[in-house]
């Protein structure tokens, strides 16, 4: 169809780039294949060094005790707020608001990072799976049976088999 083309609108040929060979497309597979079980060693490598890095619980419980004392200060500073005059109550008012957004920001960082490990977890998991499926599906061919028909001999056996269906 190109030269077809070529022809008709007399164009110079035109040079294709399928002229790689079945050796190269292997090589270049294999140098991937290669280059992705380096890619997963080194996330094993960190995925192992995980655990073993120090204060990711104590993190957590701090955050939680600075929410939580936030909180309790937020709510005596409104009881404060309520027990003194009008003109000095805004200040305590603006305080206590601060206080509070405090305790949000500590809660709100301890969320986000527990929601980046999972992430991260989530891609060793997609990543492990990807690998797995790869390595099976090259290895691994599918058996089946095939019947070449040509149009006219497939209308046929549709008709039939509607036509005995209808019998029946």
């Amino acid at each position: 169809m190109t030269k077809r083309l070529e022809a008709l609108f007399d164009l110079a040929p035109v040079e294709s780039d399928d002229d790689t060979t079945h050796e190269q497309v292997v090589a270049i597979t294999e140098e991937q294949k290669t280059t992705i079980s380096e890619i997963d060693n080194a996330i094993d490598k960190i995925d192992l060094a995980l655990p073993f890095v120090n204060d990711l619980d104590t993190s957590d419980a701090e955050l939680d005790e600075l929410a939580k004392l936030a909180k309790d200060n937020f709510s005596d500073l409104m009881s404060l707020g309520m027990n003194v005059e009008a003109r000095f109550s805004g200040t305590i008012f603006q305080t206590a608001g601060v206080l509070l957004g405090h305790a949000i920001t500590a809660k709100q960082a301890k969320l986000d990072k527990k929601l980046k490990m999972v992430d991260l977890q989530l891609k060793k998991m997609r990543l492990d799976y990807q690998i797995n499926k790869d390595n099976q599906g090259t290895d691994e061919s599918i058996e089946g049976e095939a019947q070449v028909l040509d149009r006219n001999s497939l209308l046929a056996q549709i008709l039939n088999r509607s036509s005995n269906n209808s019998k029946n």
